[in-house]
């Protein structure tokens, strides 16, 4: 009778034999890392306005093994990218190109936008701002109905806008 561990490591033997030949027909692939150039930190860009992304095509390799990445909207908070992964703005654009043409899209607006080109490897351009005219009006023109038990109060983040509701308080005397 064949014991436990031997049997195990005739199993590894045989199965690590039939992987060598797929682990040897991995080929070596470039990674493509164009800096972004537009939008810099200084852009501003509106929703639904038509803008081109660009980024430097300079030292990326003649033939590349996978010239064809997407552009992702995100932004920065606390400190991390939170990038908006099922919306791309552009998808299968050829990275020697080095632009790529994107409608803005229906954003709030805010000051810590970014663009990341993906393919082989990410490349996120310097923050940017993205200024939704439908929703930059006043503060307090908007009216947002957060359900809460009377008498408790509690913070509310909307957007990033941090505030203190509170129930007990009418909303003339928030409005004035």
């Amino acid at each position: 009778m064949i014991s436990f561990t031997r049997f195990f490591l005739l199993t590894f033997l045989f199965s690590s034999v039939f992987a060598l030949p797929v682990a040897l027909q991995v080929s070596q692939r470039d990674v493509v890392d164009p800096q972004i150039t537009s939008p810099g930190s200084t852009t501003v860009w509106h929703v639904n306005a038509e803008e081109t992304v660009t980024w430097s095509t300079t030292g990326l390799p003649a033939n590349q093994t996978n010239p064809v990445g997407r552009l992702v909207l995100g932004y920065l908070y606390n400190n991390s990218e939170n990038l908006m992964l099922d919306s791309p703005l552009a998808t299968n654009i050829n990275y020697s190109v080095g632009y790529a043409q994107i409608t803005v899209p229906n954003v709030p607006t805010r000051d810590d936008y970014i663009v990341v080109l993906f393919g082989d490897s990410g490349n996120a351009s310097p923050k940017f701002t993205i200024i939704n005219d439908a929703s930059s009006s006043t503060f307090g023109s908007d009216v947002i109905d957060v359900p809460c038990f009377v008498g408790f109060a509690r913070p509310v983040s909307y957007y990033g806008i941090n505030a203190y509701f509170d129930p007990t308080i009418s909303q003339s005397e928030y409005l004035g």
